[in-house]
């Protein structure tokens, strides 16, 4: 049977990592929000939030909008526990 979560549960891997480049950079959920709609991805806050808690599943697309709105590589979004996908 195919499973597309990981052990613990999560729709995602890069949450947690959304979640910190974040609070790295000192902004709001919706400010992050807000950021991602000037550059053209339409979310909301409670999208932030649902991708950050694992939540919601997160396409290729949204990834690159991610990386671009917290200055970071596609890469630093989904270093993940390898052990929680096993």
């Amino acid at each position: 049977m195919f499973i597309n979560k990981t052990k613990s549960g999560k729709n995602n891997v890069c949450g947690e990592n959304i979640a910190k480049f974040r609070t790295s950079l000192n902004i709001s959920q919706r400010k992050l929000a807000d950021r991602l709609q000037v550059i053209g991805l339409d979310v909301d806050k409670n999208a932030i939030q649902r991708m950050e808690s694992g939540q919601r599943f997160i396409t290729d697309i949204e990834l690159i909008y991610l990386s671009k709105a917290l200055n970071c590589s596609i890469l630093d979004l989904l270093n993940f526990n390898a052990v929680d996908c096993e």
